[in-house]
């Protein structure tokens, strides 16, 4: 299973941007989804992430977006969110989705898949 990540994009300071981010084939749960960011020269970092419901739900922000981006989850908890308001230069890097574990249920196998990455979705924000 692979994470296909959208929605990235050029838009100018003070704008918002949608990202999504769904797994490449049905998956039965995943535990905790997130997005990093990883700025040109820079390491990456956390962005947010958010544990499902069976898991406490809990969300967590880098300091640096607290108040500005939104972390959310699809009802069946398969896809994540990240809704970015006020943007600002310094938000402009190559944004990646994550999981830690997924569950999957198909005729052929049943098994846990760990530690997964989308392919990232670049965001510049610049005038």
């Amino acid at each position: 299973v692979q994470l296909q990540a959208s929605g990235g994009g050029l838009v100018e300071p003070g704008g918002s941007l949608r990202l999504s981010c769904a797994p490449s084939r049905t998956v039965f749960s995943i535990r905790t989804m997130g997005w990093y960011r990883q700025a040109p020269g820079k390491q990456r970092e956390m962005v947010a992430n958010i544990t499902s419901k069976p898991y406490g739900g809990y969300i967590n922000y880098v300091d640096s977006v607290k108040g500005r981006f939104t972390i959310s989850r699809d009802n069946a908890e398969t896809t994540v969110y990240l809704q970015m308001n006020s943007l600002k230069p310094e938000d402009t890097a190559v944004y990646y989705c994550h999981a830690d574990r997924l569950y999957v249920h198909y005729p052929a196998y049943e098994r846990y898949e760990y530690d997964i990455w989308g392919q990232g979705t670049e965001v510049t924000v610049s005038s």
